[in-house]
């Protein structure tokens, strides 16, 4: 068998639980420990306040935190998924921000209670031989499982992590010392920037397919690692993303088209102004949702039939050419009509 982790098991509420659309666990929290990681980067531990199990995660996943009406934020989970007693997350503030992270760092304080919901997983780790992991800043928090992971397995494996400063970099120290020669740290101020022409130059091993790379920060590391796999098999490389793609397709939407709601029985009508998400939303329908921009992956829905205009940065080239699921709060209909799995 290849060295990897299992894939992605089905996560169910615990008993006691209160559970969303389509039966996703949600659920009240409490903050059991908080700890700086780095300068403005703050480490969360989060527990059932009865001691109850926690749904079981894989690497890659992230939770919802709902820290108010409309203040809902995406965070990684980067602790041991073997630990179903507690979650592990951290937060770096972003003072361009929306107010998700200053909330976070202001308010959820040792004993502060908080709703999440989750985990959910479109960051999968996929079982390889070797991977190349590579990092920017906070996007080191779903690659911290995966590296374990991948230890575990036996994998052959590098994490390439960079930053600003030595002491802006979440979990650098630990993970230097935990998996040594494997882990290389550039902080920016000390060494530039971390040197992907190398890195990721095209593969010379005879089994190319066999090393996955997984890479998360900002927009133009991710585009860089993009335009540097460009030569790699397709499928190789795997992003994660905080915002939305630079290059996602942002031409206004300029006709109407039939939506067809399998489940509820309902036919609507979709107008230029306005998103599959909203259109469903009005007529009544329950769906899940958190950023509109077609980054987190919470309102991914199933299609029944329709080609799909997809606008979102999370599906890969495979899964759009599949057309089975789409982002409903960015994408729509190339043609006129659409039919959902809702």
């Amino acid at each position: 068998m290849t060295p990897g982790p299992d894939t992605l098991q089905a996560t169910t509420a615990p008993s006691g639980a209160a559970a969303g659309p389509e039966g996703e666990f949600t659920d009240t929290l409490v903050v059991t420990g908080r700890a700086d990681a780095a300068s403005d980067v703050v480490t969360l531990t989060l527990g059932h306040p009865t001691g109850r199990e926690l749904p079981a995660w894989q690497p890659g996943a992230h939770i919802d935190l709902l820290l108010g009406e409309s203040l809902t934020r995406q965070y990684s989970l980067c602790g041991d998924p073997a630990d179903r007693a507690r979650w592990q997350l951290a937060v770096h503030r972003a003072p361009d921000g929306r107010g998700g992270s200053a909330y976070v760092h202001d308010a959820l304080t040792e004993g502060a209670s908080v709703r999440v919901r989750g985990p959910r997983n479109h960051f999968p780790l996929r079982p390889a031989a070797r991977y190349l992991f590579v990092a920017g800043g906070i996007g080191i928090t779903p690659l911290i499982p995966m590296a374990a992971a991948a230890e575990a397995a036996g994998a052959d494996w590098t994490l390439l992590y960079g930053g600003r400063t030595r002491a802006s970099m979440a979990f650098a120290g630990q993970l230097a010392d935990r998996y040594g020669s494997k882990v290389r740290l550039v902080p920016q101020d000390e060494s530039g920037l971390l040197d992907l022409a190398s890195h990721l130059a095209p593969p010379a091993s005879p089994r190319p397919e066999a090393t996955l790379v997984y890479c998360c920060g900002p927009e133009p590391l991710l585009r860089a690692a993009e335009e540097r796999c460009r030569a790699w098999p397709s499928g190789s490389l795997h992003t994660e993303r905080f915002h939305p793609r630079t290059d996602a397709p942002s031409q206004p939407a300029t006709a109407s088209f039939e939506l067809v709601l399998a489940r509820s029985g309902l036919t609507l009508t979709v107008p230029p102004e306005r998103s599959v998400l909203r259109t469903v939303e009005a007529a009544g329908v329950p769906v899940l949702y958190s950023c509109e921009e077609g980054t987190c992956g919470t309102c991914e829905t199933d299609v029944v039939e329709g080609e799909v205009d997809h606008r979102d940065s999370v599906l890969t080239d495979e899964e759009r050419e599949s057309g089975e699921t789409m982002m409903i709060c960015v994408s729509r209909c190339r043609g006129g009509r659409l039919v959902l799995d809702l």
